[in-house]
């Protein structure tokens, strides 16, 4: 990131109040020969005033010593240069100071109004000192050059270093802004990537959840119907091979439904693994990567989401293969038959799909009730299965507790209703309902 504000106090300290120590070296250097200006100056001072010479080179010392607070106090070494004016001494230290004034942060009125009253001071000194001159003979002029080069000289000593002064107190700020609003985006872009990274991880966690119910879907149900076909055709093989045949090739129509449907959602898993390792190999900013991560996992999304799923008019082949596997099963359709959006028709196959499933595991034997319900603007499902007869042994199908919580996910995700739970016959009942749009 950039360095400003504290960041550039921190990095680049010195002594006191200055921010370098170059700065340091350079205010001290000036404060030395303003001194020894000062001081020399003094000696005449002394001499006009009437007083001692020590006093009035000590006097010089330690005004012209002032220029070394000029980064912190520049008002008061304005203040003194002005007060020392009319002494005839402080020529560097009112130029450096009115330039360090004019360079602050002080406002405009305040340095308006010294630079006024510095150049009204040099202007007023300058022509009594020349008027004096004049009239002890040491000058032999015109009276039209007094007035003339006492504003030269106070408009010479007071003017260039004022609009220098604002001109780099000007850039300074200008840089400092432009320092801080580089800084601001910057923080912004990292905060963007950082948001971006939430939102990617967040879609694959989506899309893990999704897949995970699309596995539980296709492989629970679709082995679920194996494994009862292949213990029926244990039971039979012996006394009835025709019935065997029909329950084995029902076996191999079974697992190769079930490969079918994982390989075609494993395609899909491999084409957005392939696209995402390209994206990575490629160098990018840090906003950059986190942009693309959360835009390639939202297409992964789209495009697993855009593969070919069942629709409503498997229903009847999904009751048909519960049946073939000794279920009792009833359908019965109600309103007229139209087609839904494919996520609509998906989800409503998957729930009665799951639906059949847990009572393959749960409920071998029992009487099943499925009934699908096209109403104006919605579509409701529901499968309700008898309590179990104690005859019929269970296949021993494991369960691990997910088909309920993926059929809430799904039609939930939709803006539906779904409903779970025990009927008071002993049974057990699953009833979603799924808007049209």
């Amino acid at each position: 990131m950039t360095t400003t504000g504290e960041e550039l106090v921190t990095a680049r300290g010195g002594p006191w109040w200055w921010e370098r120590r170059r700065s340091a070296v350079l205010d001290v250097g000036l404060a030395v020969v303003s001194a020894l200006e000062c001081g020399l100056e003094g000696v005449p001072f002394a001499r006009e005033a009437g007083i001692p010479v020590p006093v009035g080179v000590v006097f010089g010392l330690l005004a012209g010593s002032v220029l070394l607070v000029r980064r912190k106090w520049p008002i008061a070494v304005v203040l003194v240069a002005i007060a020392v004016t009319p002494a005839a001494m402080g020529f560097l230290m009112g130029i450096v100071g009115l330039y360090s004034l004019a360079a602050s942060e002080v406002p405009r009125r305040i340095i308006g109004s010294l630079a006024g009253m510095q150049l009204v001071g040099v202007l007023v000194v300058m022509f009594v000192r020349m008027r004096q001159d004049m009239a002890k003979g040491d000058v032999d002029v015109g009276d039209w050059i007094v007035p003339f080069a006492s504003i030269t000289t106070a408009l010479g000593v007071t003017a260039p270093p004022l609009l220098l002064g604002l001109y780099v107190g000007a850039r300074r700020r200008l840089m400092e802004s432009l320092r801080e609003r580089a800084d601001s985006l910057e923080r912004e872009l990292q905060l963007l990537a950082e948001r971006a990274e939430e939102r990617a991880e967040w879609a694959r966690g989506e899309e893990r959840t999704r897949i995970a119910r699309e596995m539980h879907d296709v492989v629970a149900h679709r082995v679920s119907l194996m494994v009862v076909h292949a213990a029926a055709l244990q039971a039979v093989a012996r006394k009835d091979p025709e019935k065997a045949v029909r329950n084995a090739a029902l076996v191999g129509d079974m697992g190769r439904q079930a490969l079918t449907e994982l390989r075609e959602m494993l395609g899909v898993l491999r084409s957005g693994g392939e696209g995402e390792r390209r994206r990575e190999s490629a160098s990018v900013p840090l906003a950059a990567v986190g942009v693309a991560a959360a835009a390639a996992a939202s297409r992964a999304v789209d495009e697993a989401a855009g593969a070919e799923g069942p629709c409503l008019s498997e229903i009847g082949e999904l009751v048909g293969q519960s049946a073939a596997a000794g279920m009792v099963v009833d359908l019965s359709v109600v309103g007229e038959e139209r087609s839904y959006a494919r996520e609509v028709e998906s989800t409503a196959y998957r729930v009665v799909q799951e639906a059949l499933t847990n009572v393959h595991k749960h409920a071998a034997g029992a009487k099943t009730y499925v009934r699908l319900a096209h109403r104006v603007s919605e579509i409701a499902m529901q499968v309700e299965n008898e309590p179990p007869s104690g005859a019929v042994s269970s296949a021993g199908l494991p369960s691990g507790g997910n088909g309920l919580v993926g059929m809430r996910e799904r039609v939930s995700a939709l803006g539906g209703v779904f409903v779970s739970g025990p009927t008071d016959a002993g049974g057990f009942r699953v009833s979603a309902v799924i808007p049209a749009s």
